[in-house]
């Protein structure tokens, strides 16, 4: 009879950054800097969307779904990795570690739904100006924002039960600074057929799938901004989709390469692929509120309002 130990393990072990144990301090300064980034950025807009009535837009409504998602992701995330650098404190629980999982891959996906939903929204603002607040209208911005939802716990829900029926024989170190689904598939010792396909299906239905999408999008949109009459006309139309695709970049760009990582590297994960996993979590909740706000005309001006010392009069 198998050994009840052997199924799953009371608790695993995040190696941190294989092979840079001795740079972990060193290497937790710029991580406490995107993570400082990550919360001050993402937190000045959700409270710039929800207190100015004007960006209760569905670009904006957009926009603060991606915030809230970045926060939840730094969140799950940085707290644990800094306790690896500073203080050693590589074990987890193995439920902590399933949560963990559960919500980096389900926020994940949450996000690159938001991202769709980002491109629908300059796909109408641009090819269909007219009918833009008939179509976007706020229940169909709420109905969009709970389909992401859905869509994200759907389709990730299955990966902790999964790792969990696995049979765990060897060692229980992960060689990340996080839990992720394939980095614990990778210590099973029994068959890990159904666990492999099954995160392979969902990674190319999320990143084929909304790319896709979102490269129609464009492709229509540029087709749409040649036929402006002006190239004021084109480059106004242009610069409202500027900040959208910067974030594609920053979350697909990483997202893939990780992905890949994953799926078909070697067992041991070396210190560069763990690096470039992590940016695929920190860079995005980092450098996308600095971005829109760099590029939204109606975030600075809110800014600035917002950062504008208060005049009194005398009496």
């Amino acid at each position: 009879m198998t050994n009840e130990s052997h199924l799953f393990p009371h608790a695993f072990f995040l190696a941190g950054i294989p092979g840079l144990s001795a740079a972990h301090v060193w290497i937790s300064i710029p991580f406490c800097f995107m993570f400082f980034l990550a919360l001050t950025g993402n937190g000045v807009l959700l409270f710039l969307i929800w207190t100015e009535y004007r960006l209760h837009q569905p670009m904006f409504l957009f926009l603060a779904m991606l915030s809230f998602v970045d926060l939840v992701l730094s969140l799950s995330t940085l707290p644990k990795m800094l306790a690896i650098f500073w203080f050693g404190a590589t074990a987890i629980s193995s439920h902590a570690c399933l949560s963990q999982m559960f919500v980096i891959h389900a926020f994940s996906a949450m996000e690159s739904g938001v991202l769709v939903a980002m491109a629908l929204d300059r796909f109408v603002a641009i090819c269909n100006p007219l009918r833009y607040a008939a179509i976007l209208t706020p229940v169909v911005v709420t109905k969009i924002g709970g389909l992401v939802v859905l869509r994200g716990v759907g389709l990730t829900i299955f990966f902790p039960s999964l790792a969990h029926r696995l049979l765990y024989c060897g060692s229980h170190t992960i060689a990340y600074t996080y839990c992720e689904h394939m980095a614990i598939v990778k210590l099973a010792c029994g068959a890990t057929t159904v666990d492999n396909l099954y995160a392979f299906t969902v990674a190319v239905f999320l990143g084929v799938g909304d790319m896709a999408f979102i490269a129609y999008s464009y492709v229509q949109i540029v087709k749409t901004m040649r036929h402006l009459p002006s190239p004021k006309a084109r480059a106004k139309a242009g610069s409202t989709c500027t900040a959208h695709v910067c974030v594609i970049l920053f979350f697909y760009g990483p997202g893939f390469l990780s992905v890949a990582i994953q799926h078909f590297g070697p067992h041991t994960a070396s210190g560069a692929k763990v690096i470039l996993a992590n940016l695929y979590l920190l860079l995005p909740p980092a450098l996308d509120p600095i971005v829109y706000g760099v590029k939204t005309k109606q975030i600075r001006e809110q800014l600035f309002t917002l950062l504008r010392p208060v005049q009194i009069e005398p009496p």
